[in-house]
Formats: structure tokens, sequence, C-alpha cells
């Protein structure tokens, strides 16, 4: 399947777009512009909770497409986002006990692919991802997840915590990756529950880490003291793949 990259140039077709429904993941616009349309693109992106890069011209015209940007380009989707409620659904439908991704703050489009291909793989019911501060569903996440993306309902929030905090409410329970946890194996990794997998560089968060009910580590016999965020996630996944079919 072929996938084209979702940006959307020009003052009115941004705003139209925003009006419109459209998942939009961030918006570009010329640093210093300030005038009305511009102050609606502005208006519209908070309302709908969407990431605003103030960036310069030049780099305005390296990502446009049709050269006329009018100083702004929004990116959108190139997959619908679903609900937290239509992943918990999925795993009633099939009568299983919710398990769940959680990234927390993943910024490499590579490497959020992978991952959606690693959930859907390893029978995960979704994953939900933030709206700041990440990679979003573009055309590199389709094409890297393989497929993927068809099958695994991806969910975006504003707040990571307070979803660990509801979805807590709904019997799950969480675990995150870091090194200076408890040995994966030596954790009980069965029944309803949501991996946390933290950003390429610093790991979880502070304030996600402690909403987590357990810390896993991966055993490394290696010589460098770190794994690929995409590579412990499937790491970790297949652990709990392993423990919930026993």
């Amino acid at each position: 399947m072929a996938y084209t990259e979702f940006t959307i140039e020009g003052r009115n077709a941004v705003i139209e777009s925003f009006r419109a429904g459209k998942p939009i993941d961030k918006v570009y616009i010329l640093d210093g512009c300030q005038d009305g349309p511009i102050s609606t693109i502005k208006r519209e992106a908070k309302k709908h909770d969407t990431l605003i890069k103030y960036v310069t011209k030049e780099r305005l015209d390296q990502l446009s497409e049709t050269g006329k940007h009018q100083g702004v380009i929004a990116v959108a989707a190139a997959y619908e986002y679903s609900e937290v409620s239509d992943i918990l659904d999925k795993a009633r439908e099939r009568g299983e006990a919710p398990f769940v991704f959680i990234l927390d703050n993943i910024e490499d489009p590579h490497n959020l692919g992978a991952i959606i291909r690693t959930a859907n793989l390893a029978g995960a019911h979704g994953v939900i991802i933030p709206k700041n501060r990440a990679v979003g569903l573009t055309a590199t996440v389709a094409r890297t997840s393989a497929g993927a993306l068809n099958y695994t309902p991806v969910a975006k929030v504003t707040n990571i915590s307070k979803t660990i905090e509801d979805l807590k409410k709904e019997g799950l329970w969480f675990v995150c990756a870091d090194m200076d946890g408890t040995v994966m194996y030596d954790l009980d990794l069965k029944g309803p529950i949501g991996l946390v997998i933290g950003n390429e560089g610093e790991g979880v968060s502070r304030l996600v880490r402690e909403k987590c009910d357990f810390v896993a580590s991966i055993p490394m016999k290696g010589d460098i003291d770190s794994l690929n965020a995409s590579v412990a996630a499937g790491v970790l996944a297949y652990e709990i793949v392993r423990q919930r079919s026993l």
C-alpha cells in the first residue's frame, strides 16, 4: 500500500481542515506572523490541542510541496485516531484481559511504526500516545508499521499520567521499562496490563514512572547500557505474551 505525506498548505486550507475535524498533528507557522488568518489558525490549533511550531521561511520552503504555503503548513495524521474506549472494547470483543501499550513521548516515526507492528503481533488491543512532544501517525509511521495500523487502534491523549489513572479504575495495572527496575522474569505480568515505553533518550518521565505499579529491567549482557525503544518494547511485550499464555 502506498502512503502520501499528509501536509496541508495555505491559510484557508489549514483553517478548513481544522473545522472539518481532520486529525492534525502539528502546524508549522512562520515565526513573527500575526495577521488575522494566522490568529485563527493558532486559535483552532489550541482548541484541538495541536502542537504549534514557529519556524523560519527557509524551513517552510523546505517542507512545502506546492511553493504556496502562505506562512503555514499543517501535518495531518495518515490514519484516524481511535478512542481509549475503542481499545478496551476490542479486548472485550475478544474475551481477553486488556493488553495496552502506552508510549511516553516517542519522537522517532520509525520507532513508533515498529512498536505498533510489535503491538499487533503480540496481540495487544491498542497503543496510546500523547498529543504533545511526540510523533503522530505520519506516513513514515504507517509504512514502518507494515500494515499493522490497519488493525491496531492508536489513541491520542492529552495527559498520559491521567490516562494511566483512568485505566487503573478499569482494572489495568502498569509496568514500565527502566534499567533500574526488577528483572522482568521476576515480575508477574499476567492479567489486564499496560506496558509503558519511554522516550528514546530520556526513558519514562518521572511523573509517568510514579504512576506505574512495576518497573521492569531487561537483562543485558553486552558492553552498552540500553536498547532502542522499539526493541525494548518487543522484548518486554513478548515476556508478557509468554506469561499470558501459561
